[in-house]
């Protein structure tokens, strides 16, 4: 996340008491978001990534959400539909219809099964009360957004992360009551950095690399009842990474390897 409009969300931002907007409800205290879903197997941002991410029992799939040239909404993690399918262009210059004609790259060469990029509808009904989504809003319209999701049903099961300023107003508005994530800058290493960011920003919950956060800083956020789950997703990554991470006193990771974490929870009795 970008974070040149960080001064202006702090002028917009009440000056009142925070209380954080509750994260959606889960069964288990670690969290496990399994970042594009399940991609180990499957392609990227796919329905068929999103069900792995469930059979596995991750607790969220991330999912990121863009808007067609029609207004539909899809999911996509670049702008560009150039890495991920048989197209060329811009997601925003094509119409639902067109998106859906194209075929999404395996990075399994041999197998004959063809994907297509999901519909954030689609996504609502394959998900609900079955796993939490982690919306990664990366351009879209709020109060559409919003409106999509209380169709499905959805309003307790999502939280949103934000790239923009235009987008943390805009979910105010829409939802107020909706839980936004922020990733705490790079630049923010200290207790007394975190806790100013916190009183500034406001966040419901955090984010980041999980290497910037110290034990100080995970009981900080744990003061102010903020969840703090952030990245550890890598190809590389493993037991090592996970054990630094409950080291720290972290209950909730963003991973590549959603299945394996899990593994490695119940191994520890934490799962």
């Amino acid at each position: 996340m970008q974070f040149s409009f960080i001064s202006f969300i702090a002028f917009i931002l009440s000056t009142g008491v925070f209380t954080p907007n509750p994260a959606p409800k889960s069964k288990h205290k670690f969290i496990i978001a399994a970042h594009r879903g399940d991609h180990v197997i499957y392609p990227e941002n796919t329905l068929e990534a999103y069900r792995q991410a469930i059979k596995n029992e991750a607790d969220y799939v991330e999912i990121d959400l863009r808007t067609t040239k029609d207004g539909e909404l899809v999911s996509m993690h670049d702008g560009s539909i150039n890495r991920m399918t048989d197209g060329k262009g811009n997601v925003k210059d094509f119409t639902l219809a067109q998106l859906l004609e194209l075929k999404v790259k395996s990075k399994d060469t041999s197998t004959t099964e063809v994907f297509h990029i999901p519909t954030f509808k689609q996504i609502l009904s394959l998900c609900k009360n079955k796993i939490n989504i982690y919306l990664d809003f990366k351009a879209a319209d709020p109060e559409l957004a919003y409106q999509v999701i209380k169709e499905y049903g959805m309003e307790k099961q999502v939280l949103v992360y934000i790239n923009s300023a235009p987008q943390f107003t805009g979910w105010r508005k829409a939802a107020p009551q909706m839980p936004l994530m922020l990733s705490l800058p790079d630049s923010v290493k200290t207790v007394a950095g975190m806790d100013s960011f916190i009183d500034k920003y406001h966040p419901d919950i955090l984010d980041g690399s999980y290497n910037q956060y110290t034990n100080d800083m995970v009981a900080l956020a744990d003061k102010y009842h903020i969840p703090v789950w952030p990245d550890i997703q890598s190809a590389g990554e493993g037991p090592a990474d996970w054990n630094k991470a409950l080291d720290k006193g972290l209950r909730g990771l963003q991973t590549d390897h959603p299945a394996a974490l899990v593994k490695f929870l119940k191994e520890k009795g934490l799962r």
